[in-house]
């Protein structure tokens, strides 16, 4: 953990939690060890909805579902949804969640490796959303900086690595060092392309937050 976790503790506890659907959602999927967005991610980024309102939301990483169901029950009424997700044992029951919750027709779910499919992607998003695995984040970037326009906000979840990211490479364990050492060249990129202004904040496993610059 990077924040102190009495720290974090208390901040949820403060947290009203969401609607009854996504909180049984949220239980379901922790039930059988699927990770979704934390409690305090959660929050952050419903703040960052309520003022950025974006219209066109691309997702890499479905999982379940749970965030997507996130940016719909709390963004604009008009909001459109497309995720990604290539784990065949999930898309099935992110589906279902979708039709749970009446969205299917607010979300489109695109199967198969984001590498591709973001390759094959045109339109713009005014948000992406960032939480497949983490060593292809930065595979993944020069795609997703195309898909941006001017005012289009990129997250990325999870880079801190439960803050293996600031020690020497040698104390990393030696299954995690390729993935560190992604992360690392990803955070590096984020912040010194010039395409970008990027914040990184120690919140949850780490998030970055970055805007694309009006390059006019």
């Amino acid at each position: 953990m990077i924040v102190d976790e009495r720290m974090v503790t208390y901040i949820n506890s403060l947290d009203m939690g969401n609607t009854p659907l996504l909180n049984e959602i949220e239980k379901e999927a922790k039930a059988d060890l699927v990770p979704v967005i934390r409690r305090e991610m959660q929050s952050f980024l419903k703040v960052l909805l309520a003022i950025h309102r974006p219209l066109r939301v691309l997702e890499v990483g479905t999982a379940v579902g749970f965030s997507a169901l996130l940016f719909c029950e709390y963004g604009p009424e008009n909001m459109q949804v497309t995720t990604i997700e290539k784990y065949e044992k999930r898309i099935p029951i992110a589906r279902e969640n979708f039709r749970r919750a009446g969205r299917e027709n607010q979300i489109t779910l695109l199967e198969g490796d984001a590498a591709d499919i973001l390759k094959e992607l045109q339109e713009s998003y005014d948000l992406i959303f960032m939480d497949a695995a983490k060593g292809q984040y930065i595979h993944f970037l020069d795609d997703v900086l195309r898909l941006m326009k001017p005012g289009s906000v990129l997250v990325s979840d999870n880079v801190l690595q439960g803050g293996d990211i600031i020690e020497s490479h040698y104390a990393v364990e030696r299954r995690n060092r390729t993935i560190y050492k992604r992360m690392r060249e990803y955070l590096y990129e984020l912040k010194h392309n010039d395409k970008l202004l990027t914040s990184v904040i120690p919140l949850g496993d780490g998030v970055t937050v970055s805007v694309r610059k009006d390059m006019k």
